[in-house]
């Protein structure tokens, strides 16, 4: 009978890093270190591997490709989420407003600590179906989808509400994110946001407003902006 080519010496030296086997776990948390150090584009299986110290093949058997690392990116944005959100208590069945407000937050709070990930969120989300989707994600969905069937609304408002709430959450994420600052080492508000590259006669409104802009909304901003869209459709005849 044919040996396992998995159970090999070869084979296991191979999958055997600087500190250990390999694991999904540990493969995914070393892309997330590297891209959070050095961004996307640092990203490919052969510097992975590097990081690993490992050969760039050993990481196929974790994920087949640079589209699936860059999926099992968003995978280990959404196992931290859910990470955290296990270290809280758990909702009561009238709390499901402010459980969408903490599972709000504390999504905010893991994209700001990993700013070069969140474009994933958008852009593979845009190329994966949806059955397709990391379970990490699909657990996400059904988490929220759950609080507001509990809350008693129907499957059309439901669906409506998770698409508003949704949206604003990751859109409000991608506004705190924007790059703002063109010269980060200038003391002057206006040099440091670089108005002085915009033409006044074209665009008057957007330099007066540009310093507000750069301020970060916060916390505060996405929880009024949840309890809009939570109002707008729960509060509809």
């Amino acid at each position: 009978m044919a040996k396992d080519p998995e159970a090999g010496p070869a084979r296991r030296a191979s999958d055997r890093g600087r500190h250990g086997r390999l694991s999904r776990e540990r493969v995914l948390a070393a892309a997330l270190e590297l891209v959070d150090r050095e961004g996307l584009s640092a990203l490919s299986m052969r510097r992975l591997g590097s990081e690993l110290g490992v050969e760039a093949m050993a990481l196929y058997r974790y994920a087949a490709g640079k589209d699936a690392l860059l999926d099992g990116l968003v995978e280990a944005l959404y196992l931290e989420l859910e990470d955290r959100l296990a270290e809280g208590p758990a909702p009561g069945p009238s709390e499901w407003r402010a459980d969408l407000h903490r599972i709000a937050l504390i999504t905010y709070e893991v994209c700001l600590a990993h700013p070069q990930v969140v474009p994933l969120i958008a852009t593979r989300m845009m190329a994966v179906p949806l059955a397709r989707r990391p379970p990490a994600v699909l657990r996400d969905h059904e988490r929220v989808l759950a609080l507001l069937r509990g809350a008693g609304l129907d499957e059309e408002r439901t669906a409506a509400v998770f698409h508003a709430y949704t949206a604003w959450v990751l859109g409000y994420v991608s506004v705190e994110l924007r790059a703002m600052v063109d010269n980060p080492d200038e003391p002057d508000p206006a040099f440091r946001l670089g108005l002085h590259r915009m033409p006044p006669q074209e665009l008057p409104t957007l330099r007066a407003i540009a310093p507000a802009l750069a301020e970060r909304g916060g916390p505060q901003g996405l929880a009024a902006g949840v309890d809009a869209v939570v109002d707008r459709f729960v509060g509809e005849g």
